[in-house]
Parts: C-alpha cells; sequence; structure tokens
C-alpha cells in the first residue's frame, strides 16, 4: 500500500488527507495545531503533532522515502519553505506545495518542489461548476484564507464597471457574473451590472464577508 503524507491541516489539507484516506492509500496527516490533528485523527492511519520544519520529527513520523508529500501550509511562507527544504533532505520524491503567491511559488520550485499549486486559481474553476444555480447567497471556503461568495448584486454596485467594483474594493475578483437569466464565464471588464444581476467572488475571507455584508 502506498504511503502519502499532507503536512498542514486547515481547510484545504484537511480536505486533501480526508480524500486520500478514501482511496488504497495510507495516510500520514500532521500539523502542530493539537486540535486540527485530532479531528483528522478519525479519518487517515495515522495522524502526528509535530514541527514540520523539523528534520528529526518528520523522519520520527515516517515522512522520509515518500513517493508523495503534499504541503499545505498556510499564510506561514517560512514554515512552507523550511518544510519543503526538510523534505528533500530526507529524500521525499514527489513534493506538492501549496503557494500563496506567485513569489512564495517560484521559491518553492526552485528549493525543489515537484509541483506547486495555487488554490485561489483552482476555486475559480470549482466556484463556476458549484454556483450555477440561483441560491441568492452561497459561500466557499476554500482554505484558511481563501473564500469564494456568490450573491446578487445590490443598490450599491448598480451602473458600476467590473474593473471599478475591482478597483473600489481591491481585494478580491470578480470571476463570473449572470445577467438576463445566462451566465458569463469569460468575463467582460466593462461589462456594467444591473439591479439583481449576480456575482461570483473570489478572494481573501476577511474581505470578501466584509464586502458581502455591505450589501
Amino acid at each position: 500500500m502506498k504511503t502519502i503524507a499532507v503536512i498542514g491541516l486547515g481547510k484545504f489539507g484537511f480536505y486533501i488527507a480526508k480524500s486520500m484516506s478514501k482511496l488504497n492509500v495510507k495516510v500520514i496527516a500532521v500539523d502542530n495545531d493539537e486540535k486540527k490533528v485530532q479531528e483528522i485523527s478519525e479519518y487517515v492511519d495515522n495522524s502526528f503533532v509535530i514541527d514540520s520544519t523539523s528534520k528529526q520529527a518528520l523522519e520520527e513520523v515516517g515522512i522520509y522515502n515518500l513517493n508523495t508529500v503534499i504541503v499545505s501550509i498556510g499564510e506561514n511562507i517560512e514554515a512552507s519553505i523550511l518544510t519543503v527544504m526538510a523534505l528533500k533532505d530526507l529524500n521525499n520524491k514527489r513534493i506538492i506545495a501549496k503557494a500563496i503567491t506567485n513569489t512564495h511559488g517560484e521559491i518553492l520550485a526552485k528549493i525543489g518542489a515537484f509541483k506547486v499549486i495555487y488554490p485561489e486559481k483552482i476555486a475559480g474553476r470549482m466556484l463556476v461548476k458549484k454556483f450555477v444555480d440561483d441560491i441568492p447567497i452561497e459561500e466557499i471556503d476554500i482554505s484558511d484564507s481563501i473564500k469564494g461568495v456568490k450573491l446578487v448584486v445590490g443598490d450599491n454596485l448598480v451602473g458600476k464597471t467590473i474593473t471599478s467594483i475591482e478597483k473600489e474594493y481591491n481585494n478580491f475578483k470578480i470571476v463570473a457574473y449572470k445577467s438576463s437569466d445566462k451566465w458569463f464565464f469569460c468575463v467582460d471588464s466593462n461589462y456594467k451590472v444591473e439591479k439583481d444581476d449576480q456575482l461570483i467572488l473570489l478572494g481573501e475571507t476577511k474581505y470578501i464577508d466584509g464586502f458581502y455584508q455591505e450589501l
């Protein structure tokens, strides 16, 4: 049986670890947060509270010489980088690492990550699939800090272009909109939103929450 390790158990990492546990693989899930490790323990074969930047700690829980390790550490870029470096030193082969910025991703690639993933980009495709219905407001938590929201346009946005809305709020992207009962996924930045249009937004949770609660 293959063994896969998941390091970092935020929403994104937890989902991966839980999903992997349903396959014919052994899952080792680790985090430095005892509560998160306890929550995942009912789904995976092995779960541990460790400092993943420590080679010794990783080795002690069996994360060495593995074919696949997924690093899903959130906002702590330093810990993410040090973890990937430690994993390389322990002869792990395919290190798939989550990045939160392009620069972060470039660093991870240069120090040996086999593949770098950007949850916010993946999220755009997820939102299109999940949000194309008639529910006025719906949310999806993509990770600890990224959220997608579908909402109905309120009076304060009517007549504004997609570009002007994004410039005004500056902390999210509009990835699709619905007008006259038709969804548009190739977003026209010059489109002026109308009353009762629907928007799908993707961005940092704290800014998304603040934005749509004002509507």
